[in-house]
């Protein structure tokens, strides 16, 4: 039997210092983001490197790889902790790359792995950037606007 493919948590932060905040729904915009996201209103950590690029508006990473994570260096991080977007289930994010695919009824393309950098890794512990190298996630772009549910499916 497989695994269903889904939405297991959403998170936002009002800029790039802020905590991620756990929410129910996110509202995707074309071009923009998530409503209410720090990069939404470029005030991301790196909003002025990723300005005007498409994998500014969306990130996502799996459930599965930070709990290897937590198991292989003896941590107890959140999903949250790890600073992106959507956290999935089932899903090999890294297969996503220039791919389309839908979470609910909203479409979208995967532009390049999401990598841990040194910012996260010193807000987190060192451990992260060996640890979680093409692990951390996926920078995907908004095909079109709609909303995301936690327990949406996702669909390749």
């Amino acid at each position: 039997m497989s695994v269903m493919k889904k939405v297991v948590a959403l998170f936002i932060a009002e800029d790039g210092e802020a905590p991620m905040q756990a929410v129910d729904t996110v509202q995707l915009e074309s071009g923009k983001g998530i409503v209410g996201d720090r990069y939404y209103h470029d005030k991301g950590t790196f909003s002025e490197k990723l300005a005007g690029l498409p994998d500014r508006e969306l990130t996502l990473i799996e459930s599965e790889k930070i709990a290897d994570f937590n198991q292989t260096f003896g941590f107890d991080f959140s999903s949250g902790d790890f600073r992106r977007n959507i956290v999935t289930e089932g899903v090999d994010l890294n297969s996503l790359v220039d791919q389309e695919f839908s979470i609910g009824a909203v479409r979208l393309r995967g532009i390049r792995l999401c990598e841990p950098c040194a910012h996260l890794a010193g807000v987190l512990v060192p451990e992260l950037l060996p640890g979680m190298v093409h692990k951390a996630g996926l920078r995907a772009q908004i095909l079109e606007d709609g909303l995301i549910n936690i327990s949406d499916p996702i669909q390749i």
